[in-house]
């Protein structure tokens, strides 16, 4: 199936796995590129010679292209740029909208960029500075989100831009796919499909948990950094929301250290991207000690398989999820089931999928 994304990137398939901290390694990214979809590896929780290991790890285990996300307000983010230049990766994902500046060396250099948003303003402004595609995601994603439904979101972006726009937000069949097409966009991004995959090293029990969650089990908190949070409803997200300024400050400034030996930063580094989360939002100090270091609650979860300590960052469809399928396997049901929902619809349906 071709689309505009699918030329834009040179994939095989119209579908991108998300760009998940902690989630997203060498392993699951490389499953996804030889499956012919879009894999990302997310880079927010690596060190510089982290990054450039595993882009060359996946190099070594696929010869497709692949991308990797950034984090634009990263203080050393023109140094990841350069890695991903020097590495010579395809695609260059980011969850902030990355500047001007940043887009055009990008660009020059022959990296594709690709920004996530979730509002229709946000899209218009990063296809302005020059983006080259745009991910938007509706208030169903997992992790960081929005109030406005995919379905509501998707067709004002799809209207208010000229670039491609990739949906994500509730996907994880080729129904979702077929629907997203139908709406103008140009392929879909899964998140918490791929990390319910065989090539996850999400560990099993924490795979079970979410294999067992139905769509009430999925909740969307404030909790945790003082920003809307999509996540699998546990044992430490009820524990923050009743905790208080003073509970919830002590346990702010020990998840901070913990990432702070971990990511090598300095505390003035680490609340300098606290910070940056914090502008043009009210959080107070704890928050912002937390947004700085939500990447640690996610790694307990995530690599350690600790639920009772960390959060498990988690779509709408984790409540519809309950299998655990190579990626291959996924990409190609995903693609069958597409093609036989298209097939299905009335004369004339299935034309014009190309663009």
């Amino acid at each position: 199936m071709e689309t505009a994304l699918t030329r834009l990137v040179g994939v095989r398939h119209p579908v991108v796995q998300t760009g998940m901290g902690w989630v997203a390694g060498p392993r699951l990214v490389s499953a996804v590129a030889n499956a012919g979809a879009l894999g990302i590896l997310a880079s927010a929780t690596m060190t510089l010679d982290q990054l450039r290991d595993a882009i060359r790890e996946v190099r070594s285990r696929t010869e497709a292209p692949f991308g990797v996300n950034l984090r634009a307000d990263a203080g050393d983010a023109g140094d990841r740029v350069r890695i991903l230049v020097e590495e010579g990766v395809r695609v260059a994902s980011f969850a902030l909208a990355p500047s001007p500046e940043l887009i055009a060396g990008l660009k020059a250099a022959g990296v594709v960029v690709i920004p996530s948003v979730g509002a229709r303003r946000h899209a218009e402004k990063v296809a302005a500075w020059g983006a080259d595609a745009v991910v938007v995601q509706g208030g169903e994603g997992g992790g960081h989100t929005g109030e406005v439904a995919t379905s509501v979101l998707l067709p004002q972006v799809v209207d208010a831009v000229r670039i491609p726009v990739v949906a994500a937000g509730g996907f994880f069949d080729g129904r979702g796919l077929v629907a997203a097409l139908a709406y103008g966009a140009a392929g879909v991004a899964m998140g918490t499909r791929f990390l319910l995959t065989a090539e996850s090293t999400v560990p099993d029990a924490v795979k079970a948990r979410y294999l067992a969650a139905t769509v009430r089990d999925v909740t969307v908190t404030r909790a945790v950094d003082g920003l809307p949070h999509r996540m699998l409803r546990s044992e430490l997200v009820d524990a923050l929301e009743r905790s208080g300024r003073v509970r919830a400050l002590g346990r702010a400034v020990r998840e901070a250290a913990g990432f702070r030996r971990l990511s090598g930063l300095t505390w003035r580094q680490l609340v300098r991207d606290g910070l940056a989360l914090r502008h043009g939002k009210e959080l107070s100090w704890s928050q912002v000690l937390l947004a700085a270091n939500t990447p640690m609650l996610l790694k307990s979860a995530m690599v350690d398989g600790r639920t009772d300590l960390g959060v498990m960052a988690a779509g709408q469809v984790a409540g519809v999820i309950d299998d655990l399928p190579s990626c291959a396997e996924l990409v190609e049901r995903v693609m069958a089931q597409a093609a036989e929902v298209i097939g299905a619809l009335p004369a004339g349906g299935g034309a014009g999928v190309a663009d």
